[in-house]
């Protein structure tokens, strides 16, 4: 379980996560939604130790993160983060099989069992056939689908990811969320679709210049009254098949310029 309490991050003078609360419960799926610039990446990094907060804890299976080693914490947490080199000077399976460091010792060499484990990994997200491709000339949505299976490589109990579908096919999207969310893992998922997160998340947090506007499921969340002031949108809901769909309408003022020019 990943438990943050009272957590609080600034850069400079601006405050970008105030006061959050938020708890990952064993093999549960938490989306972190809000709008650009609501501090969803800052507090995914909190959570894993990129950043340590001004206020507040983050603890891993009630450790706190900073007691932990970094090898250590590496076999407890995976990561996917937005920002990747795209020069990588490496193959694919290379790449992927950089998740096994953790499980390895100083001088060892990935053994028959590493190499079966980030096999599988590719072949889940679809991306075995780029094994032996150079990571630098993948396009955007084929190295999100190698970082992922890197991260699945680390068979960490825990697995945090910043906007995963980045880059990624309507098909792609759907692909990756549905095997992240059934991992017996504790998954935390920055996600800007409401609608991705309606179907593929377990417990919501809502956020809003840093602070927790609301949380809960997805029912509880995704409502108009709750949307449409922190997202400044008109916000139609639809429950059809036992699933949310959310439908968007431009703002009237949007609709006035639009008209003027």
């Amino acid at each position: 379980m990943i438990e943050g309490r009272g957590l609080g991050h600034r850069y400079g003078d601006v405050v970008v996560v105030d006061g959050v609360d938020i708890r990952v419960p064993p093999g549960g799926t938490v989306g972190l939604v809000g709008p650009n610039g609501s501090g969803k990446t800052t507090l995914l990094r909190t959570l894993y130790g990129s950043l340590r907060p001004v206020t507040g804890s983050v603890e891993i299976d009630g450790v706190d993160v900073d007691r932990v080693g970094r090898k250590e914490l590496a076999r407890q947490v995976a990561v996917v983060v937005q920002e990747h080199s795209g020069d990588l000077p490496m193959r694919v399976a290379d790449l992927v099989l950089l998740g096994r460091l953790p499980h390895q010792g100083v001088s060892s060499r990935p053994s028959a069992a590493d190499l079966a484990v980030a096999t599988a990994a590719l072949e889940r997200v679809g991306a075995l056939h780029l094994a032996p491709r150079e990571y630098a000339g993948l396009s955007g949505g084929e190295k999100q689908r190698v970082l992922i299976a890197r991260a699945l490589t680390q068979e960490a109990e825990h697995l945090l990811l910043d906007e995963p579908t980045n880059h990624l096919d309507i098909r792609y999207q759907h692909e990756v969320l549905d095997l992240v969310a059934h991992l017996p893992a504790s998954v935390v998922v920055v996600l800007h679709d409401l609608n991705l997160a309606a179907r593929y998340c377990d417990h919501l947090v809502l956020l809003q210049r840093g602070r927790v506007v609301a949380q809960g499921t997805p029912d509880e969340v995704l409502v108009p009254e709750v949307l449409e002031p922190v997202y400044e949108v008109g916000v139609r809901r639809v429950d059809l098949d036992g699933e949310i769909h959310l439908l968007f309408r431009r703002s009237p003022a949007a609709h006035d310029v639009r008209k003027s020019a």
